[in-house]
């Protein structure tokens, strides 16, 4: 269970990284960014290797050309001034060329082989390079005068462009920056869309949300002040469908107490009285149920609430109902946040439609299960409230058309009672709660239904 557990929250959060509005911003700029660096490195070697080329070589044939000059015109008695002052000022070292010194290859670069060339053009086929000799590291390259053989070694700084590694350092420096930069303009981008995206989660709970502010780019200055302009209009639609349900109410119920009344005064017989009667409070349970549905939940009268309680008092009630057998598996102290009489009105429609509809199959007798516990795996945290019938259930194919308004169970039976109004008005309430509600056929027979809620800490 753990492990198909954390393979499923693996699972969400990779979804969400491939589908979060941040990381593709961020992962295109980061993408954009590394070809354009890639791009440009490239760029620079291709325009740089033929004059940095050129520019090496001719230094070493000028420091080599200028040297043998200085040497063979120089007088004996100062060439060993002379060298000193090289190797001190100049950083060149001049030693004689002997069959027994030890001689590396030249520097494995890139760019040695053109160098050479050029090199030998100018000075001769016969000219020796080496990183080493004689265990010295340096630039070593061979020269003659006279006839004589000697060794030239210039300083490996003189001569070096970036290496590789100096070239992958710049890069990754570059890179990081870039990814942080990339990072603040997808901040940037998404900040406002997440506000967007919590205030509309909030209108959807019932709440209403704070101002967007309007200010930032000027599409997303029009989008918040629409936004913000909606809000106020759902908020007056609101004040005014509160104020017309109580006028429905006040206006529909009276005439219907007088007739109430009335019918009482009246000299009808029994069967006629009781007739009227059950029409009187029809018409009363469908203005209800109509009611009930247009009515919204408002999250701010949301309170901590006992649902296993609350579920023990709607089993009582329903076991005084004839025809009604209850058993219970309430585990004790089970809290939620919300509207205690919103949800005791959706148990009890529950109770009703499973009352109505949900006979156990060649009986008389209405079997229901209430059950409310904490939730364990990928309901941990969460309350986990059933309820189920035994009777024959619905086809499969119309569990969905359930929830929809002015829908019966069971159409067939010639229902007359309510307006189809009981399980929308579960769904509206469930989903103003933000919790989960699931109707499927139960195993063995019947409908059950399974709400999820999140646990007050």
């Amino acid at each position: 269970m753990h492990a198909r557990d954390a393979i499923a929250h693996q699972a969400r959060r990779l979804n969400w990284f491939k589908s979060g509005l941040f990381w593709r911003t961020f992962l295109l700029l980061g993408l954009l960014t590394t070809v354009s660096m890639a791009s440009w490195i490239g760029m620079i070697n291709a325009v740089q290797r033929g004059p940095q080329v050129k520019q090496t070589a001719e230094l070493v044939i000028s420091v080599v050309t200028i040297t043998r000059a200085a040497l063979t015109h120089s007088a004996i008695d100062l060439r060993r001034e002379l060298l000193f002052d090289l190797i001190s000022n100049e950083g060149i070292r001049i030693t004689a060329l002997m069959p027994s010194d030890v001689v590396d290859p030249p520097p494995d670069t890139p760019l040695m082989p053109e160098i050479e060339a050029i090199v030998k053009e100018k000075l001769g086929a016969d000219t020796r390079f080496s990183s080493s000799v004689n265990g010295v590291a340096g630039f070593w390259i061979s020269f003659k005068i006279d006839g004589d053989e000697y060794w030239l070694m210039l300083e490996r700084e003189r001569l070096d462009s970036l290496t590789g590694v100096q070239w992958l350092g710049w890069a990754g420096l570059v890179g990081v920056l870039s990814l942080l930069g990339a990072a603040l303009i997808s901040s940037l981008i998404n900040l406002p869309l997440a506000r967007l995206t919590a205030a509309a989660r909030a209108i959807a709970q019932g709440k209403r949300p704070e101002p967007l502010p309007e200010k930032g780019a000027q599409e997303i200055i029009e989008a918040n002040r629409s936004f913000n302009q909606m809000v106020d209009d759902l908020q007056q639609v609101e004040s005014d469908r509160a104020l017309i349900l109580a006028g429905i109410s006040h206006d529909l119920r009276t005439p219907l107490t007088r007739m109430q009344l009335e019918l009482e005064m009246a000299r009808l017989s029994n069967e006629a009285r009781e007739g009227l009667q059950s029409d009187i409070a029809q018409m009363d349970a469908i203005i209800g149920q109509f009611l009930d549905y247009a009515k919204p939940t408002e999250a701010s009268s949301f309170v901590p609430i006992d649902v296993s309680e609350l579920l023990a008092d709607v089993a009582r009630a329903a076991e005084r109902l004839p025809g009604m057998r209850v058993s219970t598996d309430i585990e004790p102290d089970i809290h939620v946040m919300g509207n205690a009489t919103d949800l005791r009105r959706v148990f009890n429609n529950i109770v009703e439609n499973a009352r109505r509809y949900g006979a156990t199959a060649g009986g008389e007798v209405t079997e229901i299960d209430i059950a409310c516990h904490a939730g364990t795996g990928n309901h941990a945290r969460r309350a986990v409230i059933c309820l189920q019938d035994h009777g024959s259930g619905v086809p499969a194919g119309q569990i969905e058309q359930l929830l929809k308004p002015f829908t019966r169970m069971d159409s067939a039976r010639g229902q007359a009672n309510g307006a189809g109004l009981g399980l929308a008005i579960v769904e509206r309430v469930v989903a103003r709660h933000s919790a989960a509600l699931a109707v499927r056929n139960r195993d063995g027979g019947g409908l059950q239904i399974e709400l999820t809620m999140a646990l007050v800490a």
